[in-house]
């Protein structure tokens, strides 16, 4: 009996009984959305993320009842939980698994929509926000607080970007939509860091060149940063080959070297999504190749299963923290108010993407000057569409600006981060629904030129011809000058395909023998592939 009891109280000292429960609620609901994911697979109106959003506010309100409405807290929105663990392997997955050529191809496009556009946004949501709230009694928020709400407003919700949209049936919609979300979420965190030490006394144009020069140094230093993890990783597992010994080290190495990049993005301050974002790219394009075939299975179904996991989790935390009694109790907003309030921040969102999607569209589109490369209307409004949902980053940085403010009443607080909560729960259920039906509507998959637009554009043995075309000037006489020009005008208007048939020939001959990569598996003598290639190079040579 004195045994049992001191382990029992073993267990009351290291486990806390309130954790256990709340993970066990967790697990349970995550197998209940894995289940219906799957029963709801080829429901146009329906995904997971959705799926996994209600179930969290169903589960809350159940708590609530079970606790008569005293409290309906399990586990508490932390934003270190969302941003150090749960975040990373979406981001990760997303970039290893992204069509590169695809999401290239757009890259101008992207960040013109990533930066300027989040830059527009966060200026009219701010300034919305400030014209329009002191009419509904919002008297302590301050005027950093108005920008912050511009910062946390603009940030799109990437994770449900990838659940509403396909790489497959709309390649180009879901690379320029996703890419931005990417790049956005960094910009918006980026603004609202900035916000976070802005001295309003202070404020001068100086003060923009200074925003402005903070970002592109994030941008490009945790850019550098994720390449150099990627092409670090596939350098060691291409000189060392751990698969001769063991497939999990090989295995545990990407894994452990992509959350590495992140961490250390963290650590100096930098952008932890656009560091992991790019880490995947690279290792997908290197350090996957250089594993063994069962190691390539196996890392592409783990990170995805990850991903999984880390997404449908995000929904259930955010469906229960909405159900969080005590918010809405400190709020002290009838509900006229509340709905009044969210629809003006979600009105602003309307607005704000808007005044950027369409007009950055049209630009773009005087650039080009083939009609097929152009962004048509109906893609214009399904990238507005698509991007009007926010997600965990919204209420993260909600919770970060508003849960422990001091310079604003505990009522105003409360009542921001609750009418934040409706909005994420609206834009993600509402927009996150009708998106694919939309889609179909819009896009019909027979008419998808987007799906076949390769065939528009030369291909890289055309290019390669062209750089052929130069001949001999003493042959050719007066014409070969003309040739050359038409030659080098022809390159010119097909700039991003140019650029990719310069980074091929770079990439093959400096890149790959090093770094490894498809073409260059590693050779390791006494292998089974070694034997083999050395009992084929012995039988020709006799």
């Amino acid at each position: 009996m004195a045994v049992l009891e001191t382990i029992q109280k073993l267990k009351d000292t290291f486990l806390d009984t309130s954790t256990v429960i709340a993970l066990t609620v967790f697990f349970t609901l995550l197998c209940l959305c894995t289940i219906i994911g799957h029963l709801l697979e080829e429901h146009r109106w329906a995904n997971e993320s959705i799926t996994a959003l209600l179930l969290g506010l169903i589960a809350g309100l159940v708590v609530l009842l079970v606790t008569q409405f005293e409290s309906s807290k399990i586990l508490v929105f932390n934003e270190d939980l969302f941003f150090l663990y749960l975040l990373p392997p979406i981001i990760f997955n997303a970039g290893f698994q992204v069509k590169k050529k695809q999401f290239f191809k757009n890259f101008t496009t992207i960040l013109l929509f990533g930066i300027v556009g989040t830059v527009i946004s966060f200026c009219l949501i701010s300034l919305g926000a400030f014209l329009v709230f002191s009419r509904f009694g919002f008297t302590t928020l301050t005027f950093r607080d108005y920008l912050a709400v511009g910062a946390i407003l603009s940030a799109t919700d990437s994770v449900c970007t990838l659940q509403v949209l396909s790489q497959d049936d709309t390649p180009f919609l879901y690379s320029v939509v996703f890419g931005e979300g990417v790049v956005n979420d960094a910009t918006s965190i980026v603004l609202f860091n900035a916000v976070q030490s802005l001295v309003v006394r202070n404020v001068s144009g100086l003060t923009a060149l200074k925003l402005l020069g903070t970002f592109l140094y994030l941008f490009f230093t945790s850019t550098l940063l994720g390449i150099a993890a990627g092409l670090m990783s596939a350098f060691i597992i291409k000189t060392l080959y751990f698969g001769r010994h063991s497939t999990d080290r090989e295995v545990a190495l990407m894994m452990l070297m992509a959350y590495l990049s992140y961490m250390l993005a963290e650590l100096l301050s930098l952008s932890g999504i656009l560091t992991v974002f790019f880490c995947g790219i690279v290792m997908s394009h290197y350090t996957w190749h250089n594993v063994t075939e069962s190691s390539r299975i196996t890392t592409k179904h783990a990170f995805a299963t990850m991903s999984f996991i880390s997404e449908t989790f995000i929904f259930l935390y955010v469906g229960m923290d909405a159900m969080d009694i005590d918010k809405w109790k400190a709020s002290k907003a009838s509900p006229g108010t509340s709905i009044g309030v969210s629809s003006i921040l979600f009105a602003l969102v309307l607005i704000g993407r808007a005044a950027f999607i369409f007009p950055i569209a049209n630009i773009s589109n005087c650039c080009k000057k083939r009609e097929s490369t152009k962004i048509k209307f109906r893609q214009q409004f399904i990238m507005w569409w698509a991007g009007l949902m926010r997600g965990a980053v919204t209420i993260a940085l909600s919770y970060n600006q508003f849960s422990e403010s001091t310079t604003s009443s505990t009522q105003d607080n409360a009542r921001m981060i609750t009418s934040t909560i409706i909005v994420v729960l609206f834009s993600t259920v509402v927009f996150g629904s009708i998106t694919k039906p939309l889609i179909e509507a819009l896009l019909p998959r027979h008419a998808n030129h987007n799906i076949s637009d390769a065939t528009d554009s030369p291909s890289l043995e055309d290019l390669r011809l062209l750089f052929l075309e130069t001949g001999d000037p003493s042959e050719e006489g007066n014409s070969q000058p003309s040739r050359r020009k038409s030659s080098f005008r022809l390159l010119m208007t097909h700039t991003t395909y140019t650029v990719h048939h310069f980074w091929r020939k770079f990439d093959d001959k400096f890149m790959r023998p090093v770094f490894g990569g498809r073409g260059f598996v590693p050779f390791v003598p006494g292998s089974p592939s070694g034997a083999i290639d050395g009992a084929i190079e012995e039988e020709q040579t006799t």
